[in-house]
């Protein structure tokens, strides 16, 4: 494992992201991360293509951190780095690259700070356990560090923790070309318009048209999206479609 290729073309950059936790698919902790962290890499460039929500399971966790790590520029995981024994992230990464998994030096003195000799426990100080070969990522909130091996950075599952890592992280990322999007209200049921948006998304590659229908109580409507990294072709897109609204405003 290591450093996923990007794609053919070099303005595009992808990310995957494993959400790690037993609370999450039980329904217990809603995740906050996954829209935060989409947000986040779409204002980078980045392409968030894939995200997996797997158990604090070992062998799930090496399973879909392996598959993303080959498939994506970059991968993210977020939960199972704290201090209590069904925190096994840490474990689990090393496991997948295939290394081991000790206490890191600066970790521990970022701890050791934070918490002082007395307080430091040994629960505490299993947020020192860092895969061999990593760098440390900064944590502001609290101290105790995420991690980077490989394309993997590793992060915890507490929402501001969570933001506070990839906040330090965004610096140092591969970053792609930023995607341009332009919202357009059709004021029609999707169905009216769903033929033409078909004819038009089929000629033009490089350009994507979302459409989300909307109901007031009274009335349907349609909010059409379109997303490029190309501005001429995003505006030319965007012109065709205004034409079959006026269009099918024209034929009401």
């Amino acid at each position: 494992m290591g450093e996923a290729a990007n794609s053919a073309d070099d303005d595009i950059v992808t990310a995957g992201f494993v959400v790690i936790g037993d609370e999450i698919l039980s329904g217990r902790t809603k995740d906050k991360n996954i829209g935060y962290l989409a947000d986040f890499l779409t204002a980078h460039g980045i392409d968030l293509a894939e995200v997996r929500i797997v158990p604090d399971e070992t062998g799930r966790i090496v399973e879909a951190v392996r598959a993303l790590s080959a498939r994506y520029t970059h991968v993210f995981t977020s939960g199972g780095i704290g201090p209590t024994h069904d925190d096994i992230t840490a474990d689990a990464i090393a496991a997948a690259f295939g290394v081991g998994i000790d206490f890191h030096p600066e970790a521990v003195a970022l701890l050791s700070a934070r918490y002082g000799n007395a307080d430091l426990t040994q629960a505490r100080m299993r947020m020192a356990r860092i895969p061999d070969g990593a760098s440390l990522i900064p944590n502001s909130v609290s101290q105790a560090p995420g991690f980077k091996i490989g394309n993997v950075h590793v992060m915890a599952g507490v929402p501001a923790v969570f933001e506070a890592m990839l906040e330090a992280l965004g610096p140092t990322l591969a970053h792609g070309r930023l995607v341009l999007s332009r919202a357009i209200e059709a004021h029609m049921a999707e169905g009216r318009v769903a033929d033409d948006l078909r004819r038009i998304q089929d000629a033009h590659t490089g350009v994507a048209i979302g459409s989300y229908p909307q109901y007031d109580g009274k009335t349907y409507s349609t909010q059409l999206v379109v997303r490029s990294r190309d501005e001429a072709l995003l505006e030319r897109v965007v012109g065709e479609i205004e034409e079959a609204l006026a269009r099918l405003r024209a034929e009401a």
